[in-house]
């Protein structure tokens, strides 16, 4: 499996007791990630046992710490050097809640984005499926996920799309093989308000997709694909930091791609895998055995 990573960041989380806008706090701990959702789909599929490499673009002190980190956590790396800072993501985590202040990334050269066009063209023929994850820095194409899919597919590898804006609309005309927008996504493809699961369902049909799982935070997954739809969700909401859900959900889907589980199968890991995640202190984490728990509570229903 390879995942790529355009807009790697390094995530910092600052726990406290509570978040009230205007106060000063007291940290409780911190804690320090590689990041970016591509990263964060590569530790949860290394932490599923799922082989995996992580590519992408990182520079300046915080693309080597990220580089850094992902080595400590034993996670498979090949991410090109780039000259500009990458990014830092901040999370302040309440026990209840999570806010987050994103950065807005480097600047990519052309010869940069090049450079990582080569790398990914060579990386892609090993792998079984890629994921492309993500929001795009500045110098990097709108068109770069078309781009990028396109190359996959002559490669014969299945591609999983998770993006948003621009980025997502130009790489559907690539025809990925799974695409997971969630409902704020979901509504800009659509351009209407954010949908619930129960009305969704023919938006999604209609979508130029092969298939479409759609999150909907605490009311779950919506799967519409050429052998059925299908809704998964867990009977009561979790309480906790929603901020690596959406990477769990894209790592449980990539890994029943390349299994070729029954969709059920896969929609319900998807679930608990999001849902673990949710009650995980730091984003891009999981408890397996809190996974396995969750896994037994998922409801699936065909649609």
């Amino acid at each position: 499996m390879l995942t790529v990573t355009l807009n790697a960041a390094l995530d910092v989380t600052y726990h406290v007791p509570a978040l009230t806008p205007g106060a000063a706090h007291r940290v409780s701990r911190v804690d320090e990630r590689a990041g970016g959702k591509g990263v964060n789909v590569a530790r949860l599929l290394h932490t599923l046992g799922v082989p995996v490499v992580a590519t992408g673009l990182a520079g300046g002190a915080c693309g080597a710490q990220i580089r850094s980190l992902l080595a400590q956590e034993g996670v498979p790396e090949t991410f090109v050097p780039i000259e500009a800072e990458s990014r830092r993501t901040v999370v302040v985590a309440a026990p209840d809640s999570a806010t987050g202040f994103w950065e807005p990334g480097p600047t990519v050269t052309p010869d940069e984005w090049d450079a990582f066009r080569t790398r990914f063209t060579d990386l892609v023929r090993d792998a079984a499926a890629v994921v492309l994850s993500g929001s795009l820095p500045l110098g990097v194409p709108a068109d770069a996920y078309r781009v990028l899919i396109e190359a996959a597919r002559r490669a014969g590898t299945w591609t999983v799309l998770d993006s948003s804006g621009q980025a997502l609309r130009h790489g559907l005309r690539a025809d990925p093989d799974l695409v997971k927008p969630n409902a704020d996504e979901l509504a800009d493809l659509l351009g209407c308000a954010p949908p619930r699961p129960a009305a969704a369902l023919e938006a999604v049909r209609g979508l130029d997709a092969p298939t479409v799982v759609a999150s909907f935070g605490p009311d779950g997954l919506l799967a519409v694909t050429g052998e059925g739809a299908w809704r998964a969700y867990v009977p009561q909401p979790v309480a906790g930091n929603p901020t690596g859900a959406g990477d769990a959900c894209v790592a449980a889907l990539a890994s029943g791609l390349i299994r070729q589980r029954p969709w059920p199968e896969r929609l319900a890991e998807a679930v608990a895998l999001s849902a673990a995640a949710v009650r995980a202190p730091v984003a891009g984490s999981v408890d397996l055995s809190d996974y396995r728990r969750l896994r037994r509570d998922v409801i699936v229903k065909e649609l």
